[in-house]
């Protein structure tokens, strides 16, 4: 059977044309995804069965021991930690934040190590953006700052940007022109039109000699800003103003940068300056397929995107003191549990140290470094290929994730669901 129009749940593009073929409940070809879409897709490693950990070592259960073990973990935690949720559908976000809401926990995500300053600066200054179609259809100069989409969002530049021929720009490639600032050249920048090379930590005084240009105040600007000289930097805004639609992607290369929120308030602010001139819009460049979703969910019921904590018995946000690493360095929580996400393998050695201590849930299809410290394991099924759900593109577009096959795990949504009616049976609610 040939499935079309498929989404691949890998990253934040969510590329919606893919084909699959599937033969006896099995998928055996995926066509048009990118490299890792493709084995996302066909199915790499699993974890088998639920496990949970005893005399040091993983041994298989059931979902019914596993889940009941967490239950009581969870229950019996005084400060827990719930983290991850950038890879898995908008209903089990929900659901996850009703657990929290119960257990008076901690429910952080992936934002929390990326592009949290995105959030923090978008709250003060707000963000001019567009859908991901618009600018296919119509712009002409495409900026990628601190962003190496050409590896970390392979089919971008093909789909959305720098290639395809839209409404307003029939002679695709020909008719754009790609700039990229970044410290390194990097795959993306061998491919731009222009490539600024700045020097670490220097992008919030190279955007305000673009935003001091722009306002006509050439004279205070020196010679060279952040190692770009003036007389590129004045060029580049005169690129900027004679675009008839520009747009200004940014990844973590901005904001984890010196500066941080303070770059990314800055960058917008040259989009809003710009607009005075010519057309311009702004996105940051999401990762995970649906962490704009997590973030979405999380407002719509908590009021804030990230690192909510529910210890209060109602909503508090502290960025620097309730987010995830924070709250691990400090030796805080009591037990954690991880949704489709591997901290073990991305968040500071002192972090995972105290992960290493304290019980450990693991909810994910696939094994990886947080698996050798977890001590229950529970395997999900694969949104957007074993179960459907709703997941946000990285332009705030939501789309509906589809069923290709019948699974042979529980949904995340459904494993939480199970956990959150043991919780209460054990508190007697």
């Amino acid at each position: 059977m040939i499935i079309t129009d498929v989404l691949c749940p890998f990253c934040g593009d969510l590329c919606d044309d893919i084909i699959v073929e599937v033969e006896g409940n099995k998928i055996i070809e995926v066509k048009e995804a990118c490299e890792t879409g493709v084995s996302k897709m066909m199915g790499h490693e699993r974890i088998a069965s639920p496990m949970i950990r005893e005399d040091g070592k993983l041994r298989k259960t059931t979902y019914e021991e596993a889940i009941d073990k967490t239950a009581e973990i969870l229950t019996n935690s005084l400060r827990p930690l719930m983290y991850g949720w950038g890879s898995t559908t908008c209903e089990a976000d929900e659901k996850g934040i009703e657990l929290a809401e119960e257990l008076g926990a901690i429910i952080d995500n992936t934002t929390s190590v990326c592009h949290a300053p995105s959030i923090l600066a978008l709250q003060n200054v707000g963000l001019p953006s567009c859908t991901l179609g618009q600018i296919k259809n119509r712009a002409d100069l495409i900026i990628y700052w601190g962003s190496n989409q050409a590896e970390a969002h392979p089919r971008h530049m093909s789909k959305y940007t720098s290639f395809p021929k839209g409404f307003f720009t029939q002679e695709g490639r020909k008719g754009k022109h790609v700039m990229v600032f970044d410290v390194r050249k990097t795959t993306t920048a061998e491919v731009a039109d222009d490539f600024v090379q700045i020097l670490p930590g220097e992008d919030y005084r190279v955007l305000s000699a673009l935003r001091a240009i722009l306002a006509g105040a050439v004279d205070v600007v020196p010679s060279s800003v952040g190692g770009v000289p003036k007389e590129k930097l004045v060029e580049i805004v005169n690129r900027m103003k004679n675009s008839k639609f520009g747009v200004l992607f940014f990844g973590m290369g901005l904001t984890q940068s010196k500066g941080k929120p303070y770059n990314v308030a800055n960058a917008i602010s040259l989009v809003r300056d710009l607009n005075a001139h010519t057309k311009f819009a702004v996105m940051p460049m999401r990762g995970h397929y649906n962490v704009t979703g997590i973030t979405q969910v999380c407002t719509w019921l908590t009021g804030f995107a990230f690192a909510v904590d529910f210890a209060r018995g109602r909503p508090w946000y502290n960025p620097g003191e309730t987010s995830t690493v924070d709250v691990l360095n400090r030796g805080e929580c009591d037990s954690a549990l991880i949704v489709a996400s591997d901290p073990a393998a991305h968040f500071p050695r002192k972090s995972v140290e105290h992960l290493a201590k304290i019980p450990l849930i693991q909810i994910d299809p696939y094994p990886n470094l947080t698996t050798e410290l977890a001590d229950v394991v529970l395997p999900a099924a694969i949104a957007g290929i074993e179960v459907e759900g709703t997941a946000y593109r990285m332009d705030g577009v939501p789309l509906r994730l589809r069923k290709l096959i019948e699974p042979t795990h529980l949904s995340d949504e459904e494993i939480l669901s199970r956990i959150l009616g043991k919780v209460r049976e054990i508190r007697g609610d």
